[in-house]
């Protein structure tokens, strides 16, 4: 049986190793989630910026925080 698109997305998804880049849970530290070979990718700066992303925007409630530019470029290339 073939596979639809969405449920591909996710096998792929499933085999991908999301972490934080300290290994400990996101809600505790506000870190953002990516995965490992992306967050292996990226400069020290790179992840600062998108972790006071994730961090102002969980203070303003949201749960959500929209990565960069230059992230969904890379997280194109890794995931």
């Amino acid at each position: 049986m073939a596979l639809k698109k969405s449920q591909k997305s996710l096998k792929k998804w499933t085999k991908q190793k999301w972490t934080t880049k300290s290994g400990k849970p996101s809600k505790k530290t506000g870190e953002r989630y990516l995965p490992s070979r992306l967050i292996k990718s990226m400069s020290s700066s790179e992840y600062a910026y998108e972790t006071r992303k994730k961090r102002k925007a969980t203070k303003a409630g949201k749960q959500k925080a929209s990565y960069s530019k230059k992230t969904r470029i890379k997280m194109r290339r890794y995931s």
